[in-house]
């Protein structure tokens, strides 16, 4: 299933990154040609999700490395680190540029040339994004349709960034798009550059939002999130069906990739229950447990005396 999703995962960044590349390199011609700094901050935009999508690739591939005596629980978790780095090169190479250079051209106007040449790119790019932004969108539907999730939900809590981070930076270059082409009209229609500069600074703060939640969302992967309120309530249950188990007295769940969930749980058994029991239980729970949660890989159950034994205890 890990394989499986990744390989979905790598198909849409690629997209997404080849849509990018010629992208940015159109609109680059169209901003200088066309003096239009909101083109030349899409052109920003379309390189800096290009590096993004470099990186995104970077994650999935040394993702899927096998653990080892030096990385016991694998590789997983450097997904997000990369993941981490793109949203800062999202931040850095899109949002300063087009932030700085939409000041530039409200405090230092611009000469405005023939904008024939962006609304051309302009088009052409948006449906290269909207194509992209399609692949990504079909990924998340059907995860989230496996997961038996709504679509929006499942996209804010997903733990797989990178189809996260297309989607989202795919949204906003039709957005960015959209402004810039609200820039040129503008500038058209009257003459002035204070347009395109207000459209650079909006592509700017775009930028600033989508780097913002690819973040956070990271950050948490990395710092440590647990499984949803719902999904550890239904693990739980789980383990309470196994044969001689009385309580969950503790339980602690952990993302560790898009298709990779850490569970350990402190179990008080049958007091008469004896150590073969509990060992044959502990194997059926981890079954029990991967049968119904397939992301669910690694398994520990310590056995410990509940309450009611504590407080007899001499």
């Amino acid at each position: 299933m890990a394989d499986a999703d990744n390989g979905e995962s790598t198909i849409t960044v690629i997209v997404a990154a080849a849509a990018n590349l010629g992208i940015a390199a159109a609109k680059a011609v169209a901003g200088v040609v066309s003096g239009s700094s909101a083109m030349l901050s899409e052109a920003a935009h379309s390189l800096a999700d290009t590096v993004t999508e470099a990186m995104l690739l970077t994650a999935l591939k040394r993702s899927e490395k096998p653990a080892d005596e030096d990385h016991p629980v694998g590789y997983a978790g450097e997904r997000y680190v990369w993941a981490m780095l793109a949203a800062v090169a999202t931040f850095v190479g899109g949002a300063v540029f087009s932030v700085y250079d939409g000041i530039h051209t409200l405090t230092h106007g611009e000469e405005l040339g023939d904008p024939t040449i962006s609304y051309v790119v302009l088009g052409v790019a948006f449906v290269l994004e909207g194509f992209s932004l399609r692949t990504g969108i079909k990924q998340v539907q059907a995860e989230a349709e496996r997961m038996k999730a709504p679509f929006g939900r499942y996209l804010r809590l997903t733990a797989d960034t990178t189809v996260k981070a297309v989607v989202m930076e795919d949204s906003a270059a039709l957005a960015g798009l959209m402004l810039a082409a609200g820039g040129l009209l503008g500038g058209q229609i009257t003459g002035s550059a204070v347009w395109d500069g207000v459209a650079s600074i909006l592509i700017g703060v775009l930028l600033v939002y989508v780097a913002w939640v690819l973040g956070r969302s990271n950050a948490e992967l990395l710092i440590g999130r647990p499984l949803p309120r719902s999904m550890r309530a239904a693990v739980r249950e789980e383990l309470l069906t196994v044969p001689h188990v009385v309580d969950v007295l503790d339980l602690t769940t952990l993302i560790q990739g898009p298709s990779e969930v850490l569970v350990a749980a402190k179990i008080d058994f049958r007091d008469v229950t004896s150590a073969e029991q509990i060992e044959w239980a502990c194997e059926d729970a981890e079954d029990q447990l991967r049968e119904r949660f397939p992301a669910i890989r690694r398994v520990y159950l310590d056995p410990t005396p509940g309450l009611g034994q504590r407080r007899a205890r001499p």
